[in-house]
């Protein structure tokens, strides 16, 4: 019983100096999201992609984020995928993309599974160097053992333009040999988080 106090104190201390994420309300179970986005070619024919590296969390205190892996970009052909990475998103120099937002954790943790809330959510881009806002319509869904499910009610129409991007679908198209690629591109999200 001598070091019982002692050893008390420093596991105290332990979790004061833990970082935020591991004090983190609700982690992303990145198997079970996905994000995926629409890219048009030749103005008419629209092809379906995601990301596979996923990893996110919200806070105690409201913070939303969630990384998308850039290199893990899934176009179902591979020669694309590395073009991708390569020229449009630069992975090299930009590897991740970061979505963020300021919730309501109280409304959040007052979902009983099954039960949905529609949400119009300020969302914080970070993508290619470049951060913008983009507005949101989401529905969430509480799911077994206090879980989250977060999915877009309407796709997130993004302006390639306004995240430097032009340049990389510029050489897409070039290399591709390809009339055109549209700069407007709709996302979509499907997001499990599970309570820690």
């Amino acid at each position: 019983m001598l070091f019982a106090k002692p050893f008390k104190s420093i596991a105290l201390m332990s979790l004061l100096v833990l970082p935020l994420s591991a004090l983190a309300d609700w982690q992303l179970v990145g198997g079970d999201s996905s994000v995926q986005f629409v890219s048009v070619k030749k103005s008419t024919i629209a092809e379906t992609h995601s990301f596979k590296g996923l990893s996110g969390k919200i806070t105690d205190d409201g913070k939303a984020e969630v990384d998308v892996e850039l290199a893990s970009v899934e176009t179902n052909i591979p020669i694309r995928n590395e073009r991708m990475q390569k020229l449009l998103f630069d992975t090299a120099k930009f590897a991740r993309a970061v979505i963020s937002a300021q919730v309501d954790t109280d409304q959040l943790k007052s979902l009983t599974p099954g039960k949905t809330m529609a949400v119009s959510a300020d969302l914080n881009l970070d993508v290619h160097g470049s951060q913008k806002t983009e507005k949101a319509q989401l529905q969430v869904t509480g799911l077994e053992n206090g879980g989250l499910l977060v999915t877009t009610t309407a796709p997130i129409v993004i302006n390639a333009g306004d995240y430097k991007l032009l340049d990389g679908i510029e050489k897409l198209r070039e290399i591709a040999g390809l009339d055109s690629i549209s700069p407007i591109v709709p996302v979509t999200v499907k997001l499990v988080f599970t309570q820690q």
